[in-house]
Parts: structure tokens; sequence; C-alpha cells
């Protein structure tokens, strides 16, 4: 009876454990959502219209960002979403953190949500590498605020990946040089419940949406339909 407990006791803490690792991606993606749709409400002070549907891929990092200046900066968790095959509908996302870099100094050091946009396929690419460092390894910058991107310098108009911060309601361009982004291979497993290489997830297009993004690939549909460009044939 005690061997049958105890096994009983480890299989029901897997469950669980696996369940709060799926619903943690999930909640993630919730989140994500309910960014994206704060931001774009308010066209005046959101992200470019112009620029979103000019937009491959967008990424969020909601408000999980924590700093610890003397242990290596600052970290956060989120989600890249693609248009399927660079130019179509929202697909699946991959799960991604970010680390490093000296953008916790511009905010203040407090919680707080990112979200980027990768501009042409090239970006996109660029972030599947392992630990891809922006400022370096692909070209980033502040992105402008606005309806349309008429005042965008043309370090924003010509860059890879533009960059956003929101902080107590507050949306603003924010430089991402020198943070590092990498692929969260885990948490992809968790949400897929399989092994998906990020390649298969954003531009290969074989892995299927799950339920969690579904409100994120509808948010994003919503404000904007259509766009990118198609990545290259192989």
């Amino acid at each position: 009876m005690r061997k049958l407990m105890s096994i009983v006791l480890c299989l029901s803490f897997s469950g669980t454990a696996l369940a709060g690792g799926q619903s943690k991606e999930a909640k993630r993606l919730e989140s994500a959502t309910f960014v994206v749709n704060e931001i774009m409400q308010t066209p005046e002070k959101g992200i470019p219209q112009d620029l979103l549907d000019r937009a491959v891929c967008v990424g969020i990092v909601p408000s999980e960002l924590r700093f610890a200046f003397g242990f290596g900066g600052n970290f956060g968790r989120g989600g890249l979403v693609c248009r399927r095959g660079g130019d179509g509908a929202w697909g699946a996302p991959s799960m991604f953190t970010v680390y490093g870099g000296n953008f916790g100094l511009q905010i203040g050091g407090k919680a707080t949500d990112i979200v980027f946009i990768v501009m042409n396929t090239g970006g996109v690419r660029k972030l599947l590498q392992s630990g891809v460092k922006l400022g370096v390894d692909a070209s980033v910058a502040a992105g402008p605020v606005g309806r349309t991107a008429e005042g965008a310098t043309d370090v924003q108009l010509h860059a890879e990946i533009l960059s956003y911060s929101r902080s107590r309601g507050l949306f603003a361009g924010l430089s991402l040089a020198g943070a590092v982004l990498r692929n969260d291979d885990d948490a992809n497993q968790r949400l897929y419940g399989r092994r998906y290489e990020p390649k298969q997830i954003l531009i290969d297009g074989v892995a299927t949406p799950p339920a969690a993004a579904k409100a994120l690939d509808d948010i994003l549909a919503k404000y904007s339909p259509r766009g990118g460009e198609p990545f290259p044939k192989a």
C-alpha cells in the first residue's frame, strides 16, 4: 500500500508540474495578446501602422522583465510570431529569452513590456541563431511611435529590428542594443508537447499553432491582416 501511494503521489506531482509548465507558456501568450491590443488601441501613441504592415514577425516580452545589476543584468521571456511564409496569416509562436544589455537603465529597472518588430526575412533568420546579440549580429533601433512612420530616421527605417517598451502605460521606442535573444527550446517543447526547432515553427510552418496562441494570432490579424515579405525559396 505504501508503495502504491508513493507511485500515485509521484504521478500526481509529475502531472501537476507538467500542467504548470504548459499553463506558464499559455499565460505568457495571453499576456502578450493583452499588451499588443492595449498598444494598438491608441494608434497615435502606438506602433506606426505602415511599419507594422511591413513587419514579418512580432516579438513580445510581457511584464516579467527583471533586473539584477549585480548578477549579469536583466532577463525576460517572450514569444515571437511570424507571418506564414513571411507574408501570409500569422502563424505559430516560438518562445525565447532575452537578457543582458543596458536597456534596464533606460527604463529605470522596472518590470516592463518589451515589443519588437522584425522588418525583413534576413532579420528573422538571424534570430534563429543560438544567442543572437542585437546591435551586433542583427541591426536594431528604437522604433518610432505614432500613427505613421513619417518622422522615422534613416537608422530606424533601415534597421532589421525596431524595439519598444511599455511601462506604467507609457509606450516609447527603446534600444535593445547589447541584449541577447536565445531560443527557448524547453518552453517550445512544453507548449507543443514535442520538440520543434524554431526554424520549423517560424519559417517552415510545420508546427500547428496551439490553442493558447489563437488569441494572439487573432489580435495581430485584427491590426495587420496583410503585410510582410515572402521568405526566399530555399
